[in-house]
C-alpha cells in the first residue's frame, strides 16, 4: 500500500507532527516524496510505527526504542542486546513500582489519620509542614 503522512498517522495512531519529529531524530527513514513533495509510505514504515508505538507504550525511552530498532533490523543476530534493554527496563519500572507504593502507603496514613476538622489540626497539612513526620524513607 501508498500511504500519505495523514493517512499513515491515522492508522497508526499518531499524529502527523510526530511522524515528522520521528523522521527529523532518525526515529523513521526519511520518506521518498512524489514530484509534488508530498512524502510517501508504504507497509514496511507502518509495521515500523507500530513497533515504536507499542515499546513507547511500554515504557521504552525514544533512545531505547532506537536500539531496539537497529536490532530488529538483523534478525539473525543473537537477542542478548535486546533481552538486556528489556531486563533493565523492567528493573526500572520494578523500582517505579516501589517508590509509587510506598507513596501510597505514606499518602494513605495522612489521609486516614486526617479527623476532618479545621486545617490547625489536619494531619495532611501537618506531616507535609514537617518532613520529620513522614514515615516515607525516601523523603
Amino acid at each position: 500500500m501508498d500511504f500519505a503522512i495523514g493517512e499513515l498517522a491515522k492508522r497508526a495512531g499518531y499524529a502527523v507532527q510526530t511522524l515528522r519529529y520521528f523522521e527529523e531524530i532518525g526515529l523513521m527513514p526519511a520518506a521518498p516524496r512524489t514530484a509534488g513533495g508530498q512524502r510517501r509510505y508504504g507497509d514496511k514504515e507502518l509495521r515500523r510505527l507500530l513497533f515504536i508505538k507499542h515499546a513507547r507504550e511500554l515504557g521504552f525511552s525514544l533512545d531505547v526504542v532506537r536500539s531496539l530498532l537497529q536490532l530488529a533490523a538483523h534478525p539473525d543476530a543473537p537477542c542478548e542486546a535486546a533481552d538486556a534493554l528489556a531486563a533493565s527496563h523492567l528493573q526500572e519500572v520494578d523500582d517505579k513500582i516501589a517508590r509509587l507504593q510506598a507513596m501510597r502507603e505514606e499518602l494513605a496514613r495522612m489521609v486516614e489519620a486526617c479527623s476532618g476538622g479545621r486545617i490547625a489540626e489536619c494531619r495532611v497539612i501537618d506531616v507535609l509542614a514537617d518532613h520529620g513526620k513522614c514515615l516515607h524513607e525516601t523523603h
